[in-house]
């Protein structure tokens, strides 16, 4: 297995500014988005996985193309497997999570909360006895701010309080809302194509300088969404299972198994736990696009990038 990519670095470009997962430059009003192969968790960065990084870029740019009736991105274009020159624009502060089932692991996912006795969760009433991987009668949105540096906190918020705090105006929220779930219903339709079901995802938007509502960052990526294999759900529920994923819920669900959920220090991924990672990443790629996941391994990774990024100087 290749070296994972922790980091890049390049004279020329300017200043480099790091998130959780990706690194990037800004040059002549573009942003020039490097996805590493970092992999967080709680809100952390819990290691490396090989591969990872080309899956989300290529799998964005896929995605990006699908939806593009639905709303506008801030996609250019893709100049390596793991680099995506995307327009500067302003980020809006909140996480746009669309929820079809009621689950997850983390402080701020659905099911923990309502786990704790929690009946109105970001603003929205949930009626008794819903059990956790239950399918919602429609899907909801739960939105968090929007934290981008390496030790960020998301954290919950309402709709109502989104407006309240003049985050983004009625309209631009209610265009957000509409937007979210026409997203969720596209991807919801290209997953179960592919077998698989999409029971939340993330979206980010932003406005452009002409103040119109754009989508940014990565759209149904295993990062940014769960996946889950439609044929195994029923029979894995039953039995009292987690579902079958593709997405990084498998990871997150080892590091609770080892009492671990963003508290103290983070216990090292084993060798196969990377691997198994790095390949549900890549089938997932596969099905969802219907295309095989190629790469040029004859050349070292963090080399590779940094000839793509020094053509940019």
């Amino acid at each position: 297995m290749p070296q994972a990519i922790t980091t890049v670095s390049l004279h020329g470009l300017g200043a480099k500014h790091s998130g959780k997962v990706r690194d990037w430059f800004v040059k002549n009003n573009l942003r020039i988005l490097i996805a590493t192969d970092r992999i967080s968790a709680f809100d952390k960065v819990l290691g490396h996985i090989p591969f990872r990084g080309a899956v989300l870029t290529k799998l964005s740019e896929f995605w990006f193309e699908k939806t593009r009736d639905i709303i506008q991105n801030h996609m250019i274009g893709v100049i390596d497997p793991n680099i995506m020159i995307v327009s500067e624009c302003q980020a809006l502060p909140i996480e746009v999570v669309v929820r079809g089932y009621i689950t997850g692991v983390t402080d701020t996912s659905l099911w923990q909360k309502y786990a704790n006795g929690e009946r109105i969760i970001y603003g929205i009433k949930f009626p008794q006895g819903l059990t956790k991987n239950q399918k919602l009668k429609k899907p909801v949105i739960t939105p968090t701010t929007r934290e981008t540096g390496a030790g960020g906190h998301d954290e919950p918020i309402t709709a109502k309080e989104i407006v309240k705090q003049k985050i983004v105006s009625p309209q631009v929220w209610k265009q957000i809302e509409k937007t979210a779930m026409k997203l969720f219903e596209r991807g919801s339709q290209i997953a179960d194509k592919a077998g698989l079901i999409l029971a939340d995802t993330k979206y980010e938007f932003a406005l452009d300088k002409r103040g119109k509502l754009i989508l940014i960052d990565e759209i149904h990526t295993p990062d940014s969404s769960r996946f889950w294999v439609k044929k195994t759900l029923a029979a894995r529920i039953k039995k009292g299972e987690e579902p079958e994923n593709y997405d990084k819920e498998f990871m997150r669900l080892w590091f609770k198994e080892q009492g671990y959920s963003g508290r103290g220090k983070a216990p090292k991924m084993p060798n196969d736990l990377i691997a198994k990672i790095a390949l549900r990443y890549i089938e997932v790629y596969e099905k969802l696009s219907g295309e095989k996941f190629e790469i040029d391994l004859s050349i070292e990774p963090r080399k590779r990038i940094e000839e793509s990024l020094a053509k940019l100087v």
